[in-house]
């Protein structure tokens, strides 16, 4: 039985190994020559100017991108189930209408709360 996930714990072993020697070579061989302009924030290539009011970045906007990410993730979850519809039955069926009560609860949730008021 446990045969079966040595080649899934043998990619993930050089994965990890991949990754570490990457991050380890480029530690060492990289350039190390730090200068003021590349320290600063990178804003594709436009001076960054002070906000008005505040020197933060609203939090609203990683808010919404988060909301977004969220709400979008849990939207591609439909993709299988609609392939797999024929082979669920009304089990399924069940399932995906909990899960979608589920999201309109949380949807409703966040509207009743302002997060997707955009001021």
């Amino acid at each position: 039985m446990l045969s079966l996930y040595v080649p899934i714990l043998v990619l993930a072993g050089l994965a990890a190994v991949f990754a570490i020697f990457s991050l380890g070579l480029g530690a060492f061989t990289g350039p190390k020559r730090w200068n003021r302009a590349k320290l600063e924030a990178y804003e594709c290539g436009i001076e960054p100017t002070q906000q008005p009011g505040s020197s933060r970045f609203p939090v609203k906007y990683y808010l919404t991108a988060m909301l977004f990410i969220l709400f979008d993730i849990e939207i591609v979850f439909l993709y299988p189930w609609a392939v797999a519809y024929d082979n669920l039955g009304a089990f399924g069926l069940v399932e995906m209408v909990l899960f979608i009560v589920t999201v309109l609860v949380a949807y409703a949730y966040v509207w009743r709360r302002g997060g997707l008021e955009w001021d």
